[in-house]
């Protein structure tokens, strides 16, 4: 979904060789009817689009029970820390700008596929206070009562539940729950962060910010 012809073509060129199936939309109106009436697996959404923008594209994407699981990836010219951080905000999974090497794109919508699969090997279920998540039924809960994820912040608090206690770099949670190695802005940890806490109520105290160096689960023991 984006509204420049050549970076369409692009796109579905590297992800159809990818192995990928690929649906194309001319401006947000038609992106959002195609999304609801096909259901695709993931939405490579640009924020500047004719009719209705990528935004609202995106806030109606993530209202509609319909399409919220859909995984949103951001593609955009914008490079103000504004409108990564919006657009993360708004429920996308990531953010790429333009100009855009069609490899990482590629291997982001790999990733982010993988972590919307949920596959994980062993099926059990953490509890620490009052936050549980049910790693095989993909389910998290607080005081029994059920939170809904996207599937990566359930990674991101099933990786800090596991290793509780003890601090993970921003660079160490790239790796391990976006599958990301290099140069990334380790801001967009901060941002899922920030939702993911939102999310958890009166028990987002249980992520602990460890200034200048990242995020822990507090034992309560």
């Amino acid at each position: 979904m984006d509204d420049e012809a050549d970076v369409v073509d692009l796109l579905v060129y590297n992800l159809q060789k990818a192995g990928y199936r690929t649906v194309t939309a001319r401006g947000g109106a038609a992106a959002l009817q195609k999304a609801r009436d096909l259901l695709p697996a993931l939405v490579i959404l640009d924020l500047m689009l004719p009719q209705l923008d990528g935004t609202e594209v995106c806030k109606a994407l993530d209202a509609d029970p319909k399409t919220a699981h859909i995984p949103v990836l951001m593609l955009t010219a914008k490079a103000e820390e504004v409108d990564r951080v919006v657009g993360l905000e708004l429920g996308a999974e990531d953010y790429v700008t333009k100009p855009f090497s069609p490899r990482e794109v590629v291997l982001r919508v790999k990733k982010i596929l993988e972590r919307a699969s949920g596959k994980r090997t062993p099926a059990e279920v953490i509890k620490f206070g009052d936050v549980d998540v049910d790693i095989a039924k993909h389910e998290a809960r607080v005081k029994g009562k059920p939170v809904e994820l996207t599937a990566t912040e359930f990674k991101l608090l099933v990786t800090l539940m596991e290793r509780r206690g003890r601090v993970q770099s921003r660079d160490r949670l790239l790796t391990d729950v976006w599958g990301y190695e290099g140069d990334v802005d380790t801001r967009t940890v901060d941002t899922h962060v920030r939702r993911l806490r939102e999310k958890l109520g009166k028990s987002a105290d249980s992520i602990e910010t460890v200034r200048g160096v990242g995020y822990r689960f507090a034992d309560p023991n």
